[in-house]
């Protein structure tokens, strides 16, 4: 975008970010916002602004959180020996609003796509390495039996790259002594 571009035109393309908003799309939310609802308008600008300045990662299972460590995390009651593996903060919302997993996550922040150039060092897979089989001081792994988590659950999405991330998860911490398991689908 140039630098001289018109603060209407700046919108349009801020709004061309979002996923699945083209320029027909951008341009529409913009006119109406600007036309309809300029308070709506400052309103989402003011939470945006709040929410990167606020809003980072948990550092045991990377979601997004105001905290250091996020509510889940935190929580005594859940069940430390199950860890859930998602793709996003939105996939680890849908599983806890079925109240079903009683369990910690790790959030990958994405999913391996070589053809879009995103490896394993992009979605933090050694963070969960480090977290399910730590090593000791001698940088030997833990024996499983001393290890907090004892079971991996793979939650990726059914898609080609969910699949191939999730395949590559568990050979390797398969290699690490885990249980590891998929959802079902279905």
């Amino acid at each position: 975008m140039a630098a001289n571009a018109n603060p209407l035109d700046a919108l349009i393309q801020a709004l061309r970010k979002l996923p699945g908003v083209g320029v027909k799309s951008a341009a529409r939310m913009a006119f109406y916002l600007l036309q309809h609802d300029r308070p709506a308008a400052l309103q989402m600008a003011r939470a945006l602004e709040q929410a990167v300045q606020h809003i980072g990662h948990c550092t045991l299972c990377n979601t997004l959180t105001e905290q250091a460590i996020c509510l889940t995390c935190a929580d005594v009651q859940r069940d430390r020996s199950k860890l859930c593996v998602v793709e996003t903060p939105a996939d680890q919302a849908a599983l806890e609003r079925t109240r079903a997993y009683p369990g910690v996550y790790f959030v990958l922040m994405g999913k391996l796509s070589p053809l879009d150039g995103v490896g394993p060092h992009d979605i933090g897979l050694q963070k969960l390495f480090d977290r399910v089989a730590p090593r000791d001081g001698q940088g030997q792994l833990l024996p499983i039996t001393e290890r907090e988590v004892q079971e991996v659950i793979l939650a990726t999405n059914f898609t080609a790259e969910g699949e191939a991330t999730a395949h590559v998860i568990a050979q390797a911490l398969k290699n690490r002594g885990l249980r590891v398991t998929r959802l079902a689908r279905g």
